[in-house]
């Protein structure tokens, strides 16, 4: 490089180096040749690429290939040619599924010479008797690879058959046929088969092993899905638990009603009793069954098609949402209940524990491992079973149907409000949210010692505001009655100005995303008229509370202001009394000297001087507060406020007649 622009000095001359010679092209290198093109015979297109018909080679591949056994004898079961299905779990890894069905045939198979049907069924892909409906008119297997999947991946696979008082033999390892089908002789009161099998480490891994609880739980759900059948599960003792038994007899004959009875047993029920049902004949094709229960626990839905599970849903499950969405729209109508507009099937199923059998012939799944459904006609089947069933038990049991609208309702604002907060969230991340324009803050900026008093009108605000003290009391003036959240929807409760002034002040969030640290004071103060309105807007101030901030209650925030009703004066003598029954007894007591009494009845907070509001009303030092607390029963709190603040007048003029009797003094 040039020094200052100058010339550029010479660079060194590079070493010299001996060309090394070009070496041969490799053959064929870049060409596409017919010998590039691999063929896999039989059974080794599995053991390369398992995850392409079982999934993987995880956990769930490997219990997967006990769903394939089990379920071929759970369709012979189905068919009406087996009445029971033997589980049996060995210590060693091994798994024996035995059944009385028909056995699968042992003679030769026409397509093949010289070769038995038991061979062929285990070891070529897409042999199987269910690729029609003459041997079965539903089932769970229908590609013809589930058994011979099985094999491929198993070391050691010994199979029986019982047939014509003859038992046969074959035994296989990774696919291969290690022993010939032989007859080992003659057994009496014996017929089907039996599969035992050990799934290959090479193929899962040297630690991979069966979960004795997956598999009992998985023999078990198979006795609930059809009740014509008998599940006998066993297990060496070594693998038995307290929640696995070395040996159990499963056998529902009211099938998934008993499975939820079970399942959801100790949970706090919405509904008292499950719906449950079924259609058609069970096992036949479009045949339906179903069992629903509302929980307060945390729901979930198990679905399935002819017994196989289908974790990732479908068609047969977009037919259950369609069937309890509508039916409960309709209900609604039919009761004049207008809460129901919003509704959607995740509110309706929402800590719903439902569970959905169908059978199908011919199903068209998603994938080989069958996890969704994905059949057109399952969801009309599925609507069409259920839409009449659940409008005959919602009609049947109207106190059960108001329970569970009124819980779906519930449901449904809390979304509704939830989504209106995630938008007011998002518009807050743009800019900063401003507070009320009526509120007149403190200057302080800690919670702690800052007060906030909630008044009824710009009139009495006004007074508030120059009674306060600056430093720690805000002032927030509303206008007029607030809604009245208890009878109210969540999008009127959001759309009322007055309560969303409130919610932006106090800055905490409401209900699940109310958030202590981020209350701005530490006492919410009601201070209304001390008289009918006043105590009408309090109260509706204080349900406003205990619905959507409850844990400000808990936490001991809210308070109410004592203002006085009356001022009375003897010459230089002055009190306050709070109502008429205590200005009976001053008069009684404080005032009985000579000279003339003047009293002085407040119309408002906002006509008192605002001299007379600081001393009476909002200064610490004379003021009188009353904390507002729940009652230890909250639910029984919680049924009061809904009986006197709901949207029932009925139970409101109850309570009115059951007290009219206590009632000493009335201000109309």
């Amino acid at each position: 490089m040039s020094d200052l622009f100058g010339t550029a000095a010479p660079s060194p001359e590079p070493a010299k180096r001996t060309p090394k010679p070009e070496a041969a092209p490799a053959a064929n290198a870049g060409n596409y040749v017919a010998a590039d093109i691999e063929i896999l015979e039989g059974l080794e297109p599995v053991r390369r690429r398992p995850g392409m018909y079982i999934g993987g080679t995880d956990t769930n591949a490997y219990h997967h290939l006990f769903a394939e056994v089990i379920d071929n004898s759970m369709d012979e079961a189905i068919a009406g040619h087996a009445t029971r299905i033997e589980v049996h779990l060995g210590a060693d890894g091994y798994i024996t599924v035995t059944d009385n069905g028909r056995g699968i045939p042992v003679e030769k198979h026409p397509k093949f010479p010289g070769r038995s049907t038991l061979e062929i069924v285990h070891t070529v892909l897409h042999a199987g008797g269910k690729f029609d409906s003459k041997a079965y008119e539903t089932s769970g297997g229908l590609h013809g690879v589930g058994v011979s999947v099985v094999n491929a991946l198993s070391d050691d696979m010994v199979v029986e058959v019982a047939r014509d008082q003859q038992l046969h033999r074959i035994i296989f390892s990774r696919g291969k046929v290690v022993q010939d089908v032989e007859n080992v002789g003659r057994v009496q009161n014996r017929r089907g088969t039996t599969t035992r099998f050990h799934p290959d480490p090479e193929i899962f891994g040297p630690t991979a092993h069966f979960s004795a609880g997956r598999i009992f739980r998985m023999t078990r759900a198979k006795a609930y899905l059809f009740g014509g059948v008998e599940l006998r599960w066993s297990c060496d003792e070594s693998l038995a638990t307290d929640e696995v038994p070395a040996k159990a007899v499963f056998h529902y004959p009211e099938g998934l009603k008993d499975f939820m009875a079970a399942r959801i047993e100790g949970e706090t029920r919405i509904t008292d009793e499950i719906f449950s049902g079924r259609s058609g004949k069970p096992g036949s094709h479009g045949s339906v069954e179903w069992a629903i229960a509302w929980t307060l626990g945390d729901g979930s839905m198990q679905s399935y098609c002819n017994t196989v599970p289908t974790p990732d849903g479908g068609t047969h499950e977009a037919g259950l949402r369609m069937a309890l969405l509508r039916g409960l729209k309709n209900y609604a109508e039919l009761t004049k209940n207008k809460g129901a507009a919003n509704l959607t099937a995740e509110d309706v199923l929402a800590s719903c524990s439902a569970m959905l059998s169908v059978f199908v012939r011919e199903p068209e799944f998603v994938g080989q491992t069958k996890d969704k459904l994905a059949s057109g006609e399952a969801t009309r089947m599925v609507d069409t079973a259920l839409r009449d069933a659940f409008d005959q038990w919602l009609a049947a049991s109207p106190q059960q149907a108001g329970k569970l609208l009124d819980w779906a309702i519930d449901r449904a604002e809390e979304r509704l409000r939830r989504r209106k907060e995630k938008e007011i969230d998002r518009a807050s991340a743009t800019r900063k949210l401003r507070l009320p324009g009526k509120l007149a803050d403190c200057t302080q900026n800690a919670a702690q010692g800052a007060e906030l008093f909630i008044v009824e009108g710009d009139s009495a605000g006004g007074s508030a505001k120059q009674a306060r003290n600056r430093a720690n009391q805000a002032v927030l003036p509303l206008r007029g009655k607030i809604l009245n959240v208890a009878g109210a929807s969540r999008d009127k409760v959001h759309a009322s100005q007055a309560i969303a002034d409130m919610i932006q002040a106090l800055g905490c969030g409401t209900r699940d995303r109310y958030t202590e640290d981020d209350l701005r004071y530490d006492k919410i103060i009601i201070m209304t008229d001390a008289d009918v309105d006043g105590a009408h807007i309090a109260s509706l101030l204080m349900t406003f509370f205990f619905q959507e901030m409850p844990r400000l209650i808990e936490n001991g925030h809210l308070f109410l202001a004592m203002p006085p009703l009356y001022r009375i004066t003897q010459g230089a003598k002055t009190l306050y009394a709070r109502d008429d029954a205590h200005k009976e007894e001053l008069m009684r007591t404080e005032f009985t000297g000579k000279g003339k009494v003047d009293v002085t009845r407040f119309k408002g907070l906002g006509e008192m001087p605002f001299a007379h509001l600081r001393e009476t009303t909002m200064s610490p030092k004379t003021r009188t507060l009353l904390q507002v607390k729940v009652l230890d029963d909250r639910d029984a709190t919680k049924s009061t406020v809904d009986r006197l603040m709901g949207n029932k007048p009925e139970a409101r003029f109850d309570f009115i007649q059951e007290n009219a009797a206590f009632v000493t003094d009335l201000d109309v």
